[in-house]
């Protein structure tokens, strides 16, 4: 079954999705945004949405309305949107719960999250991407399932207490494991040192913690509790206090766990 897709946003959660949708065979009917010019972006993406940067859908086709805004933003676009009758309006954030998009005019509310870091410009299978699920009607949880289901396998149905849990998992995850990442890069340039020797360790650390879980993958002067390397190496990071503390804090958390 196909449906009929109004976003409401045009960052980087619309970028890929709205695409990805019409790729399954789903129309989408608007981009808004209140630039203009952004909605412009993903409706160039696209066959025939139109762009917007008024929250009047009155006269939409659309029977979905997926609401893809920062977290923030949510409340405040989700009162002030006009709907049409027999509407569904789902937000995507993994933070907030359903019943923020209750004074909506929404006929239906849900939750529609997709569990991904999305950049612009850089290329996501959204087949592999996990749909985090939610509503108070069963109907509607079936339509949104469907409408995943074309997307991905993933699909999950998760209450908004749940959902705040693997979005914090999430930010420990994908986040903090980028930063860290980010950290050995800084640390290599200091040193006038080639990053790329450090890629192959980096693909090698996730895979095999993904295949045989982090607890057992985990290696290094922490877990070995080889204190004098761990003292070492806090006296060189000693030029930045703060990356220090982020070295001892980690290294203790290992040594506990």
């Amino acid at each position: 079954m196909t449906y009929k897709i109004a976003f409401l946003g045009a960052g980087n959660v619309a970028w890929h999705l709205a695409p990805a949708l019409e790729n399954a065979g789903h129309q989408i009917t608007e981009v808004y945004s209140r630039n203009l010019d952004h909605a412009k972006h993903v409706t160039e993406r696209l066959y025939t949405a139109l762009p917007k940067d008024d929250l009047d859908f009155s006269d939409s086709e659309a029977r979905i309305f997926i609401l893809c805004v920062k977290d923030d933003a949510v409340p405040e676009i989700a009162d002030a949107v006009i709907l049409p009758e027999e509407s569904i309006l789902v937000h995507t954030s993994g933070t907030l719960p359903l019943d923020i998009l209750n004074y909506s005019s929404a006929s239906y509310t849900g939750i529609f999250y997709p569990l991904q870091s999305f950049t612009k410009g850089q290329k996501t299978d959204i087949s592999e991407v996990s749909f985090l699920l939610e509503s108070d009607d069963q109907e509607i949880l079936k339509i949104l399932r469907k409408l995943a289901k074309s997307l991905s396998h993933h699909i999950y149905t998760v209450r908004s207490k749940d959902r705040k849990a693997v979005h914090i998992a999430a930010v420990f995850a994908s986040n903090f494991t980028n930063h860290m990442i980010r950290i050995a890069e800084e640390l290599m340039q200091r040193q006038g040192l080639d990053f790329e020797m450090l890629k192959p360790l980096i693909v090698e650390t996730i895979s095999k913690s993904l295949q045989i879980g982090a607890k057992k993958a985990q290696t290094g002067p922490a877990i070995r509790e080889d204190y004098e390397t761990l003292e070492e190496h806090h006296r060189f990071l000693n030029y930045n206090e703060q990356l220090a503390e982020i070295y001892r804090l980690i290294s203790q958390d290992i040594i506990d766990s």
